[in-house]
């Protein structure tokens, strides 16, 4: 450790770390005692009681408080001449643009999501500043450097899409726990909480009925003087009665499906409900809940056990008295919320809603902790792994900032021995003369443009796919569209008007063979897509309407034999032997990657693979993969992802 630190490449560094969570703990105390003098750390997340099992750094007496700032308090205690400066802020904050990313020799990732990682690696490529990427999940890990026009980027390879389903199957015929879920954080929640403007399928089921007067109108209104307890009931007798009741009317969508049950209030509850689960007293669910919020149905009804799988009456009593709590406790923040997995009372809700909605359509019903981990994508961490993969990140930034190109790997921390090693060196790939970011290869755009907005391009392609948060779009000279907070009131009403034009009727018309150039003003990140006009879409796979090619092709690589395995269902064939599968349920997508090769000695590039490494790996050492795709952005719980493009009928094994 001593000769660490008096090294040069370390005594003159200044360092970038982005996330102060789980790695991200692991990470700074590494540094620190490696001799490390000035650190920066940018996290937003403010420390949970969920987090002490695994970030050191912090204590009960934290909670609440944010984590960089925290962090640096806690490691000044025992390095205290060392400078940490910390960012209780976004990465993707304006203030955080490619001149503040120059002023650092290395940038170091420790974080939990997708969006943010391509963020972070475009400020990179923009300043040029090496980049160390990190992960984990459970017992796996991986390390991975960046190094412009030396390495790929953290882009150069396909990302699996986050996992989606067709808004039908949500709201008419879910099979599965997950279904529900999604309906209940998505449609019930938001409908109810979140934007009352929003249109949802909830909206389009209250007049389905059109005899009805009690359903005429829209049933989430809130009627004059009407009692928190009975618009709840009405919610609740609307949503799994007289929707499904609904649903049932079609007869020719149950002939080959089980039917759905309409569940009303009266038939579940008493008129007066009690108060308290008869077998918990009030004092002792107190107690066990001093880790919850105030506001939370289940230490209003008694219920202490988070993984109790409810019955019906326990689900409906809390879905009630979850929205009786939102309503009077919380009324200020109705109809600005969104769902968020560490707001107790809206997992609350949303696991009650989806068990109650299982319970109608015969699925298994589940615990509030198994609900909480689906709703939240939540894929558990495990602290030594963490503390493992901080130090292969402190080992790459060395060789970085010594310019040992030669000295760079990508490492893979293993669950179990494989040729009797748990961590596994593999040598990085050069930069993907395929990839749309560091290679600026145009992309390609199916899309009706007589019948897609602007709007609609920008929030599913620009953001969504491309991860821009601040676009300019432009078509040849004229500019479409842009954001920034110094624009003319009259070009922003100009730009407001263009988001709601269909392409093809913009100013200047967007149609197939059109070039647009869409720019990301924060990120200095620009590329163009062609557009190609087309007419018909398939509904289930493409519900978007829109298909955007170019992000996931990369030469001299056949296509993987990849095949979707339904989430809960068999996953033998998927994984390898020595990596065993994650106790998760249905947050997590699971693709057969067919096989792989990760051992070899020799450097691999995209364009050419050597036929020497062909020779270095037994047959025998050839296996099925997984990948696990985080759905959010949340905490640090990190979800790494094993992507396995096949380069000469070899595969490169690779988490994100």
């Amino acid at each position: 450790m001593a000769s660490l630190q008096h090294s040069p490449s370390i005594k003159d560094a200044k360092v970038l770390m982005v996330g102060a969570g789980g790695i991200g703990c692991e990470l700074l105390k590494t540094l620190a005692l490696s001799g490390f003098p000035d650190i920066h750390i940018i996290d937003m997340d403010t420390i949970e009681v969920s987090n002490l099992n695994r970030q050191f750094l912090f204590r009960q007496s934290h909670v609440g408080q944010p984590k960089a700032k925290v962090a640096r308090d806690a490691i000044l205690k025992f390095r205290p001449h060392i400078n940490i400066t910390p960012y209780h802020a976004n990465v993707k904050d304006p203030s955080f643009n490619v001149d503040f990313f120059k002023q650092f020799n290395v940038v170091l990732n420790g974080l939990d999501n997708l969006d943010a990682r391509r963020h972070v690696n475009r400020l990179c490529l923009a300043a040029d500043v090496p980049l160390v990427e990190s992960g984990t999940t459970g017992f796996l890990g991986q390390v991975t450097v960046h190094v412009k026009g030396k390495t790929e980027c953290y882009e150069c390879q396909p990302k699996p899409a986050p996992k989606s389903y067709p808004v039908c199957t949500i709201t008419s015929t879910p099979s599965k726990f997950v279904h529900c879920i999604v309906w209940a954080k998505d449609l019930l929640f938001t409908k109810l909480f979140g934007d009352k403007n929003q249109d949802n399928d909830l909206n389009v089921r209250s007049g389905d009925v059109a005899s009805s007067s009690e359903h005429a109108d829209d049933a989430f209104e809130q009627r004059k003087d009407e009692d928190v307890g009975d618009y709840g009931r009405r919610i609740y007798d609307h949503v799994f009665g007289h929707n499904i009741e609904v649903a049932l009317s079609n007869e020719e969508a149950w002939k080959n499906r089980n039917k759905p049950r309409p569940i009303y209030s009266k038939d579940v509850l008493s008129d007066r409900l009690p108060q308290q689960n008869g077998t918990v007293d009030r004092s002792s669910a107190t107690d066990n809940l001093s880790s919850l919020p105030a506001v939370s149905a289940m230490a209003s009804l008694g219920l202490k056990n988070l993984q109790d799988v409810w019955n019906l009456m326990e689900n409906s009593r809390v879905f009630l008295e979850a929205l009786k709590l939102f309503l009077v406790n919380r009324a200020q923040e109705v109809g600005n919320l969104t769902f968020d997995k560490d707001d107790q009372l809206a997992v609350e809700f949303v696991s009650a809603a989806a068990n109650i909605r299982a319970a109608s359509f015969g699925i298994p019903l589940h615990s509030l902790f198994e609900a909480k981990g689906i709703a939240g994508n939540i894929v558990h961490a495990v602290a030594t792994t963490n503390a493992i993969v901080a130090g292969l990140i402190v080992i790459e930034a060395i060789k970085v900032l010594e310019k040992n190109t030669d000295a760079y790997r990508m490492t893979y921390c293993l669950e179990h021995p494989s040729k009797k090693m748990l961590l596994m060196p593999v040598e990085p790939f050069e930069p993907n003369k395929s990839c749309y970011v560091c290679f600026k290869t145009p992309l390609t755009l199916e899309i009706n443009t007589r019948r897609s907005r602007l709007r609609d391009f920008v929030e599913k392609i620009v953001k969504a796919k491309l991860g821009m948060s601040y676009p300019l779009i432009m078509v040849g000279h004229a500019l479409l569209y842009e954001v920034g907070d110094d624009l003319e009131e009259d070009m922003v009403k100009n730009y407001a008007a263009n988001l709601e034009k269909v392409l093809s009727e913009l100013p200047s018309p967007v149609t197939g063979g059109t070039i647009l150039q869409v720019e990301d003003l924060q990120q200095e990140f620009t590329c163009n897509i062609s557009v190609k006009h087309r007419e018909e879409f398939d509904e289930e796979k493409e519900p978007d309407e829109m298909v955007l090619s170019g992000l996931t092709e990369a030469p001299s690589m056949a296509k993987a034999d990849d095949h979707s395995i339904e989430n809960g269902g068999s996953t033998s064939n998927a994984l390898p032997a020595n990596v065993t599968e994650p106790k998760m349920d249905v947050e997590v997508e699971e693709i057969s990657v067919g096989t792989e090769n990760i051992y070899s000695a020799q450097k691999r590039k995209l364009p050419e693979v050597s036929h020497a490494t062909k020779d270095v790996v037994s047959g025998d050492e050839t296996r099925n993969h997984k990948r696990v795709q985080k759905l959010d952005d949340e905490d640090d719980d990190v979800v790494v992802m094993f992507d396995h493009p096949e380069v000469d009928n070899h595969k490169k094994q690779r988490l994100q």
